[in-house]
């Protein structure tokens, strides 16, 4: 029995190839990572790439498989935790995605593709916290993000940290989850800043 991991969108926009491959290993800094199974933190996160991107990915490797509009990288990020790739017409446009599926609990590829649709078809754009958070970590350079260590309670290592700038106060590492709402205004791009807040599905 698998508990099905949330689905969730890790970056707002078509990111360009370099962005692509380095969201690819997007917890590459955490601790011990050479030492634990990450699989947890992947398995869900999802993001629009581009046609090319896309079909640049289908010509690395032979795939694992392929099904009508998606297909499973053949190299694993750990464990039964791969690449699905997904083409798919939503609002009468094909585009393109990328997620992190368990292939060991055989529906993930179908439930991430109806979250993706559900998602991305919403008349309204608008990004959740959670949204604004994860782009956020997504675009933040890893010399300014990384993970609660020993100077921290106890409670609080090994959760994400990044630096905030605090004007004349200089800057602070805070833990990601806890930025205001102004912290977060201010570490988005201006074209996302404005967005509504969208109620989570």
């Amino acid at each position: 029995m698998h508990s099905a991991s949330p689905m969730r969108k890790v970056f707002q926009g078509v990111p360009d190839r370099r962005q692509m491959f380095r969201m690819f290993d997007r917890h590459a800094q955490r601790p011990n990572r050479w030492k634990d199974d990450a699989g947890e933190l992947y398995i869900g996160e999802w993001f629009e790439i581009s046609e090319r991107d896309h079909d640049h990915m289908f010509e690395i490797l032979p795939p694992l498989w392929m099904r009508g509009d998606m297909f499973a990288m053949r190299e694993f990020l750990t464990g039964s935790v791969t690449s699905v790739f997904f083409a798919l017409t939503i609002d009468g446009e094909i585009r393109h995605f990328h997620g992190y599926c368990d292939l060991s609990d055989k529906p993930s590829p179908d439930r991430m593709r109806a979250a993706i649709v559900d998602r991305e078809s919403r008349p309204v754009k608008a990004m959740t916290r959670t949204e604004r958070l994860e782009h956020i970590w997504s675009a933040t350079h890893d010399d300014y993000r990384g993970y609660a260590g020993e100077r921290w309670p106890e409670d609080m290592r090994g959760k994400r940290t990044i630096t905030v700038y605090g004007g004349s106060r200089g800057t602070t590492l805070k833990l990601l989850d806890d930025l205001t709402d102004e912290e977060i205004s201010a570490k988005l791009p201006v074209h996302l800043r404005y967005l509504p807040d969208a109620i989570a599905a």
